[in-house]
C-alpha cells in the first residue's frame, strides 16, 4: 500500500478473519461506527509471540529481498505509466510495543521523478498471521515533497493495526481487517477471493496463486485484486470499478548485495529522519534500528 487512495497501491495489504474478537491494542474504543470488516485475530501490545521474521509464504518479507513492479494507472484520461520498488530493509522499530521490521517503497513515475515514498511497519504473529502496524507515506508534485498528512501508528490517534497475509487463507472465510484509523478516516479491508490460479507475468509464471479482494469502505466502490504466489509474495495488483483503474505486475525480484541493503537502510533512515520533523504522530515512536 504505498498510496493513501481509496485502495492503496503499494505491496502491503492482505487477507481473511478467523475470529472477530476485537483487537487489544486500544484502538477500538475511539471508534465512533463499527468497521465494515472484522480483526482476524488479537495482537495485544508488547505480545511476546511477535516477530520479525516474516516467513508467511503468501508474503515472506526477508531483508535484502527488493521487488519490482510495473504498470499504469488513468489519471484525468491520460494512461500514466509508474513502477512500485519495494526493499525489505534490516531495520526494525519498535510501534506500540511491538518489534516490526522496516519497508521502504517508492513509486516513481515514467519521468524517473519520485511520486511517493513509504515506510510501512511489519511483524509476523506467533501462528504465522502478518500484521501491518503503521505507514508513513510522503506525497510529491513534479518530483518535490509535499508532506506526510496520511501517517498512521498503531496505537497513537486511535490507529488499529490490521492483518496484511493470514497465515491460513482460505475461501468462504469472512472479511478481515487490514488497518482502521478514524482520525484520517481510513479503514482497509479484506477478503480472500480465489485460490489455485495460474498467472504469468514478466517475472515469471506461476501456479497456486492466491488472490485477495481489497476495499475502502469509507471511500466508494472501488476495489484492489491481489495475486500472491508462494514463496514469492504479491506478483499482480489489478483494480475493479476504479476510475484510476491501476495495474502492476511483478517484474523483477532481487537479493541486494551488502552495499545494497546499505545503501537502502540509509535512505529508510532519511526518511524517518523527515518524519520526525513534519509528523506529531510518527515523534511519538522510537527510532528505527539496524538488526542485531
Amino acid at each position: 500500500m504505498i498510496t493513501q487512495k481509496p485502495v492503496r497501491s503499494a505491496l502491503l495489504s492482505t487477507l481473511v478473519a478467523l475470529t472477530t474478537v476485537l483487537m487489544t491494542s486500544g484502538a477500538a474504543a475511539g471508534q465512533t461506527e463499527p468497521p465494515a470488516c472484522a480483526p482476524a485475530t488479537t495482537f495485544t501490545t508488547g505480545d511476546s509471540s511477535a516477530s520479525t521474521t516474516i516467513d508467511n509464504q503468501w508474503l515472506p518479507l526477508i531483508p535484502g529481498k527488493q521487488f519490482t513492479l510495473q504498470g499504469h494507472s488513468n489519471s484525468a484520461g491520460v494512461t500514466v505509466g509508474h513502477t512500485v520498488v519495494l526493499t525489505v530493509t534490516d531495520l526494525t522499530k519498535m510501534v506500540n510495543g511491538v518489534r516490526t521490521v522496516v519497508l521502504w517503497d517508492r513509486d516513481i513515475d515514467d519521468d524517473g521523478e519520485t511520486a511517493e515514498a513509504e515506510l510501512a511497519f511489519h511483524a509476523q504473529d506467533g501462528d504465522g498471521n502478518v500484521w501491518n502496524f503503521g505507514e508513513y507515506p510522503e506525497e510529491y508534485e513534479d518530483g518535490k515533497f509535499t508532506g506526510a498528512p496520511a501517517t498512521w501508528i498503531t496505537g497513537q490517534a486511535d490507529a488499529q493495526a490490521g492483518v496484511s497475509m493470514l497465515a491460513d487463507p482460505q475461501l468462504g472465510t469472512p472479511g478481515y481487517l487490514q488497518g482502521l484509523v478514524p482520525s484520517i478516516n481510513f479503514l482497509d479491508c479484506a477478503q480472500v477471493f480465489a485460490t489455485g490460479q495460474s498467472l504469468c507475468v514478466p517475472a515469471g509464471c506461476y501456479q497456486d496463486v492466491l488472490v485477495t479482494d481489497e476495499a475502502s469502505p469509507k471511500a466508494g466502490n472501488a476495489h484492489q485484486r491481489k495475486y500472491y504466489a508462494a514463496g514469492v509474495g504479491n506478483v499482480q495488483i489489478s483494480a475493479v470499478d476504479d476510475p484510476e483503474a491501476e495495474t502492476l505486475q511483478l517484474a523483477k525480484v532481487v537479493d541486494l548485495s551488502p552495499e545494497g541493503l546499505a545503501e537502502a537502510r540509509a535512505e529508510a533512515l532519511k526518511l524517518e529522519e523527515r518524519a520526525y520533523q513534519v509528523s506529531e504522530v510518527y515523534r511519538g515512536t522510537p527510532p528505527a534500528e539496524p538488526m542485531p
